[in-house]
């Protein structure tokens, strides 16, 4: 009976294990398909992986956020696109096909979206920065201000004043412990977001699961999408690393500087701690906007439309020609 026992256990755990490599190459596999759809701009600042989508106005670039890509960009760009803008997504450095060059700052990176633009022909563009995208957007429109029609920050990893010296850009509880397990290989992330999604939302998405559980079917699915689609992971490492260099070391920006109208967005209980730098450098843009909710965390979660809808009107009404 015992080695019998011992069978059923075995042939259950095999079966298992069947069932879970199934699922996970074939989630894998999805991840693959959705970047194969990318193109390669050649500039003076290295290759740049990018898409291009509608010929609408105004043109405007995405800057995506830790642990994206391209394709992030054209999840938040999608709305945009829907109300008739052009939506340019590219992969910052060390996403994706985009390489990790020597140089690897904001302000490089801020070059090398300019050097983008060059090579599509656009001559000026509004700017959508989220996230880890903020200092590399911000850079651009201090770098290189005729470029900028209007700025739009989203719980952007910026600087701010905090006692103590403290950084600017909090960490949730667990993250460094993830980042040195989880965020090490496509499978361990996988089965991590499958096996402690709420600790994976808090410490890698920045939000509360409480605040997902109490949202709407279709926020609670854009959560697990947004988790998802950081698959494959393997292909954003050096971007993830070289994030939290640039993050963890931000120094205040000449804010004054930017010529740019400018809406920064942020949410008070983001775990990134982003709604004080995000008031912050509103503050000492020269034309800058702050809007601020109480609740939503880093995804910004049961506000979708509003910051849709708010930026989409912001763009529609700061966006010039010249």
């Amino acid at each position: 009976m015992r080695t019998r026992a011992l069978i059923v256990i075995a042939a259950a755990l095999v079966a298992t294990a069947g069932i879970v490599g199934v699922r996970y190459h074939a989630d894998l596999d999805a991840a693959h398909a959705r970047i194969a759809r990318s193109s390669i701009a050649t500039t003076p600042c290295g290759r740049i992986e990018y898409s291009d989508s509608g010929a609408g106005r105004p043109p405007v670039l995405i800057v995506h956020g830790a642990g994206g890509g391209f394709d992030q960009g054209e999840d938040i760009g999608a709305p945009l696109l829907r109300d008739g803008m052009r939506v340019i997504a590219m992969s910052r450095f060390g996403y994706l096909r985009t390489p990790l060059p020597g140089d690897a700052s904001a302000e490089a990176q801020a070059d090398a979206h300019a050097c983008l633009l060059d090579a599509l022909g656009v001559a000026r563009a509004a700017v959508v920065g989220v996230s880890a995208g903020a200092p590399s957007s911000m850079q651009l429109a201090i770098r290189h201000p005729g470029r900028v029609s209007a700025l739009v920050l989203i719980v952007p990893a910026t600087y701010v004043p905090r006692p103590g010296g403290a950084p600017s850009v909090k960490t949730p509880p667990r993250t460094e412990f993830l980042f040195n397990t989880a965020l090490k290989s496509d499978f361990l992330f996988w089965a991590a977001s499958h096996l402690a999604r709420g600790t994976m939302t808090q410490s890698i998405l920045g939000t509360s699961p409480d605040v997902v559980a109490g949202a709407s079917p279709a926020e609670k699915e854009r959560v697990q999408y947004v988790m998802s689609a950081i698959l494959p992971l393997s292909g954003r490492q050096q971007g993830l690393v070289n994030d939290a260099r640039v993050t963890s070391g931000i120094k205040r920006y000449e804010l004054e500087r930017i010529q740019a109208p400018t809406l920064a967005i942020s949410l008070a209980d983001d775990l990134y701690g982003t709604y004080e730098p995000a008031r912050y450098t509103a503050a000492l843009v020269p034309n800058g906007r702050f809007v601020g909710y109480a609740t939503g965390g880093h995804l910004w979660v049961g506000h979708q439309s509003d910051v849709v809808d708010t930026v989409t009107q912001f763009l529609r009404s700061n966006h010039r020609e010249r």
